[in-house]
């Protein structure tokens, strides 16, 4: 995919001295349409995934845009109206998507109902919290991760599958951006194609953190978006497959015991039984430090049942990939390797004295501990169009999930910096998410009717976790002490998040889908009840 180049520095020539004002439209014809020569000198600031343009006026240093080989011209995109006030939502994960909904649902003026173009890199929403359901085969790719074509079929917001490249905010310069315009920005997309846009969504969700251990980049599998799920569950039938009719178990290493790992493990291991051993390991001294006591409890609880090892107060110090001799003769478990995959080891130190060093050997490592957010980190400057980010990435915003210094832009999600009145940052969960895309909605709709927007309170409904087929732990907030366990909880589990789910047809087809395998599985379950009453007889 073709890039920017930059470069900055004093030392170098005016941008106007070495190609002159005259040369910019032959570099970017859409882009001289639209500013003009004060978009003659400006400043790049790209890291991975997204890249903050800095606009300026020759009063600025001067800066070089080189164009790398290959490199064309970007596309203007058209909006239909040229009147109504344009929305661009990036990212289509919880805030982003039912930002969009919540946008079509609200009643607007008829002059001031906005255009809403939503940008995602997958072709699919995903409702993360029901990923390991997917291993367990408990639901089908199309129930958790329908496509956004279908979500948005009845709506007017419009969807495309690509990649955010550049971010050009010229909203610093006043609410209303440049003088005389309601423009808030532009966005550059990989593809070429450029947005310009009055009101900015940015929910553009995170990605797992892999390189901060030597190895788990090249050997641990995350498990955070449908890709992953759908590598595991690959990786997982190809060990079944290698290892039927053999002695040896499966080894799996989940690095991290917080919820997703916990889930992880419990689901792992209800489908692996007897096959497989399953081993978690945390720095931390308890699983799910933060939560509520009976979920922990009832998690602990499953773990010890399907015989899940707990490798608690560890961290993974590095993991190298080997073949199976060299694996064979560095495992402490003494179990010789019969096939030909690849196995991994796991070299774990002790968070705490009075722990020994542990080697592990493992056919599959999970890992599920860290993420960071798709947004850049920028160095400091002092501008004051760049996006203010804290230490982690994320988009500082204040309380109307407006981005500070930046009028037109909102965050939510992993892709904002978010403090409740304690303090502390907001966890970046879907249920955190989907409650502040129903503010960013609102907040969107106050700032293009001049209303006042209201500021976000996050209410914690409690928490849920899945522990396998048929099993879950749920905690809800507003009954003190209570905590659902197995069927009950999972049956509530169920029900809570097909609420959740995007749309009413979309609810309505998986709803019915969920009765149907139901009902397929109460009478599979009564077919083998009685044939063993009639077998015993």
């Amino acid at each position: 995919m073709a890039q920017f180049a930059l470069t900055t520095s004093a030392a170098l020539l005016p941008f106007n001295r070495m190609c002159g004002a005259k040369q910019w439209p032959k570099l970017f014809p859409g882009l001289s349409k639209r500013y003009g020569t004060d978009l003659a000198l400006f400043t790049s600031f790209r890291k991975k995934g997204v890249g903050f343009v800095a606009s300026g006026t020759t009063g600025w240093s001067g800066g070089v845009a080189e164009l790398s080989e290959g490199e064309t011209a970007p596309q203007s995109y058209v909006w239909p109206d040229k009147k109504q006030p344009r929305v661009c939502i990036l990212g289509g994960g919880f805030g982003g998507l039912y930002t969009a909904l919540r946008l079509e649902s609200l009643v607007w003026p008829d002059d001031k109902k906005p255009q809403v173009l939503l940008v995602d890199q997958s072709e699919r929403f995903v409702f993360k919290p029901m990923l390991y359901e997917l291993l367990s085969g408990e639901v089908d790719a199309w129930e958790i991760a329908p496509r956004f074509s279908d979500l948005l079929a009845n709506t007017s917001v419009q969807f495309f599958q690509d990649r955010v490249k550049v971010l050009h905010p010229t909203d610093h310069l006043g609410i209303n951006g440049r003088s005389g315009s309601n423009c808030g920005g532009t966005v550059h997309l990989e593809s070429g194609l450029l947005i310009e846009y009055d009101w900015l969504v940015l929910a553009l969700g995170a990605e797992s953190k892999l390189d901060v251990v030597p190895g788990a980049s090249e050997s641990a599998l995350p498990f955070s978006i449908l890709e992953d799920a759908q590598k595991v569950d690959n990786k997982l039938r190809r060990l079944e497959r290698s290892n039927f009719g053999k002695f040896s178990p499966i080894r799996v290493a989940v690095v991290g015991c917080g919820y997703s790992g916990v889930e992880l493990a419990a689901t792992v291991a209800e489908r692996l039984q007897d096959r497989g051993i399953v081993q978690a390991i945390n720095v931390e001294t308890t699983i799910c430090p933060t939560a509520q006591p009976g979920n922990r409890e009832a998690a602990l609880k499953v773990l010890s049942s399907r015989k899940v090892q707990l490798l608690l107060g560890y961290f993974v110090r590095c993991i190298q990939r080997v073949d199976n001799v060299e694996a064979s003769e560095m495992s402490t478990s003494g179990i010789a390797a019969e096939d030909d995959h690849e196995k991994y080891i796991l070299e774990l130190q002790p968070a705490n004295r009075g722990l020994q060093i542990q080697i592990l050997e493992a056919d599959l490592v999970l890992w599920t501990v860290g993420s960071k957010p798709l947004l850049p980190e920028l160095e400091p400057s002092g501008k004051p169009n760049e996006l203010p980010l804290n230490a982690r990435g994320q988009a500082e915003t204040d309380e109307t999930l407006r981005v500070k210094g930046h009028p037109r832009i909102f965050a939510l999600g992993d892709s904002a910096a978010l403090r409740d009145s304690n303090g502390r940052l907001l966890p970046a969960t879907a249920q955190v998410a989907f409650q502040q895309a129903d503010f960013a909605g609102w907040n969107l709709w106050a700032a293009i009717n001049d209303r006042p927007l209201l500021p976000f309170r996050f209410q914690n409904l409690g928490e849920m976790m899945t522990l396998g087929r048929n099993d879950a732990a749920i905690s809800p907030s507003f009954i003190e002490g209570l905590t659902l366990e197995g069927p009950i909880g999972h049956t509530a589990r169920k029900i809570a998040y097909l609420i959740r789910l995007p749309t009413d047809q979309h609810r309505l087809k998986v709803g019915i889908s969920w009765l149907t395998k139901s009902a397929i599985d109460s009478v599979a379950s009564l077919q083998s009840t009685l044939t063993k009453v009639l077998s015993g007889s």
